[in-house]
């Protein structure tokens, strides 16, 4: 023969209530525990674990009198904690509802101008190139300063160029960034962020 199933937590609740309603009696813990496993069926280890639920679902009332605590439930406030509780739930799934609705308009609109095309890969490749080409343009010229100072006199024309050149890339750069944001309505820091321009970009004094 199978091994009889146990009450679930939820089953044991159903049948205290029960108690409470056939009877509309006040109890003490000793009572429930003496009643419960005879009438319900509800082990009695469990007894003040499944009666302490109920109280803090506020399924069932309790009052401290003197040294004891008495226990009651009448099916009215029963009916009434029930029609709340289902109130509750019907606002909480109704939030999420409008939650989940906000947040799929905000996904929706950061998608607008992202989509994966040509004339945006391009840019971003061309910006790409100028980031790097300034890079190094920069490099060079601090490998320019920790020179002494016979060499620096003899490539001082060379650096003037190179400067030229970096104040070129970088009108370059800025162009570009005033194309993007005229053709897709990007932020500064969004595409500066986007290609990987630091926030300091600027011309080189």
């Amino acid at each position: 023969m199978s091994k009889k199933k146990g009450l679930s937590l939820e089953e044991k609740r159903s049948r205290m209530m029960e108690i409470f309603f056939e009877t509309k009696d006040v109890f003490q813990l000793k009572d429930i525990e003496k009643i419960a496993p005879k009438s319900k069926g509800i082990t009695p280890m469990s007894v003040k674990e499944v009666l302490q639920s109920l109280v803090d679902d506020n399924m069932v009332d309790t009052e401290r009198v003197g040294t004891s605590n008495y226990y009651w439930a009448f099916p009215s406030k029963a009916l009434h904690t029930r029609k709340r509780r289902l109130e509750e739930l019907d606002i909480q799934h109704e939030e999420g509802n409008q939650r989940k609705k906000a947040l799929q308009q905000a996904v929706d609109k950061a998608k607008v101008g992202r989509e994966v095309n040509d004339e945006r890969e391009d840019l971003l490749k061309e910006l790409t190139a100028l980031k790097s080409q300034r890079d190094q343009l920069k490099v060079e010229l601090e490998k320019y300063k920790e020179c002494d100072p016979e060499v620096v006199e003899e490539i001082r024309k060379a650096n003037i160029s190179a400067k030229e050149a970096v104040s070129r890339w970088t009108d370059n750069v800025f162009a570009i960034k005033s194309w993007a944001k005229k053709k897709f309505g990007f932020e500064n820091n969004r595409l500066d962020k986007a290609f990987g321009i630091p926030e300091d970009f600027d011309y080189i004094n």
